[in-house]
C-alpha cells in the first residue's frame, strides 16, 4: 500500500484514510490501488471488527481527480460487505466519494460536510452511484442529486437518509469511534451473519431468506462466540469476544 492512503487499527477498529489533503482527496490512480490495498487489508484482518473511512484535512473527498480519470475508477475484486463499516464525512463528499459512502452502513456527517453526485454536469453518467443512491435514499430524493449535480449539506443529507446524524466538525472522528465501539459490543460473527440478512433478506424471496439465515444461524450458534455468550449470560458477566 501506497501513502495516498493510511491504514490504522486501535483494538477491534480499522480506520481507513484517504490522504491527499493537498488536492481535496481527489482520487487517481494511485490512491485506487491504495484504497483497494487497504480494504484488502481490512477484509484480511481477523482482528478488524468495524472499519471507519474518513478524509483527511478539508474533505473527504471531491471525486475523480481529472488529471487522471480513468485510473481513478479502477478495479475493485472483493467484497468485505460483511463487516460493518462507518463513514465519517468531513466536508465534501462528491462523485466517487459519495459513491463510497453509498456502500458503508452507517454515515456520520460533519456539520460542514456537502454531498454531490457532479458527474452529469462534466458530460459523464455515474452508474455505481445511480445504483446505490436510490436503495439509499429513495428514488425521488437520489434523481435529484443525481440529475441535477447540486449539492446538499449536511442537515439535508440527515433528512433524506443519507446521513445517520449530524455532529460538530471537531467530534466527527470520536463519535465515529464511539458508535465503532457500539458495534463491537455485539459479537463479531453474529453481527456479520446479522448485516448480511439485513442486505440479502432485501432481494431474495421470502423462503430463501429464511433458509439462508437459518444455515447461518446454525453455523453461528455453534462458533465458541455463541458458547461464551451463553456462559456470560449465566455468569452475570460481559462477553470476551474473539470471532471464533
Amino acid at each position: 500500500m501506497g501513502d495516498s492512503v493510511r491504514y490504522e487499527r486501535d483494538g477491534h477498529v480499522a480506520t481507513i484514510t484517504y490522504d491527499r489533503p493537498e488536492v481535496l482527496n481527489a482520487i487517481n490512480g494511485a490512491l485506487r490501488q491504495d484504497l483497494n490495498a487497504a480494504w484488502e487489508r481490512f477484509r484480511a484482518d481477523e482482528e478488524a471488527w468495524v472499519g471507519i473511512v474518513t478524509g483527511a484535512g478539508r474533505a473527504f473527498c471531491v471525486g475523480a481527480d481529472l488529471r487522471d480519470g480513468a485510473a481513478s475508477a479502477g478495479t475493485w475484486p472483493g467484497s468485505f460487505w460483511e463487516i460493518p463499516t462507518i463513514a465519517a464525512v468531513n466536508g465534501y463528499c462528491l462523485g466517487y466519494g459519495l459513491t463510497l459512502v453509498t456502500a458503508c452502513d452507517f454515515v456520520l456527517a460533519a456539520d460542514d460536510a456537502q454531498f454531490g453526485m457532479p458527474e452529469v454536469r462534466l458530460g459523464v453518467p455515474t452508474i455505481v452511484g445511480a445504483i446505490r443512491l436510490p436503495r439509499r435514499v429513495g428514488m425521488q430524493a437520489a434523481l435529484e442529486l443525481l440529475l441535477t449535480g447540486e449539492r446538499i449539506d449536511a442537515t439535508r443529507a440527515a433528512e433524506i437518509g443519507l446521513a445517520l446524524r449530524v455532529v460538530p466538525r471537531a467530534e466527527l472522528l470520536d463519535e465515529a469511534r464511539r458508535f465503532a465501539d457500539r458495534l463491537c459490543t455485539g459479537a463479531p460473527l453474529a453481527v456479520r451473519a446479522v448485516k448480511e440478512m439485513a442486505y440479502r433478506g432485501q432481494t431474495l424471496p421470502w423462503i430463501d431468506a429464511v433458509r439462508m439465515g437459518e444455515a447461518m444461524r446454525r453455523l453461528a450458534q455453534n462458533t465458541e462466540d455463541a458458547a461464551e455468550g451463553r456462559a456470560a449470560a449465566a455468569e452475570g458477566r460481559e462477553p470476551r469476544w474473539r470471532g471464533r
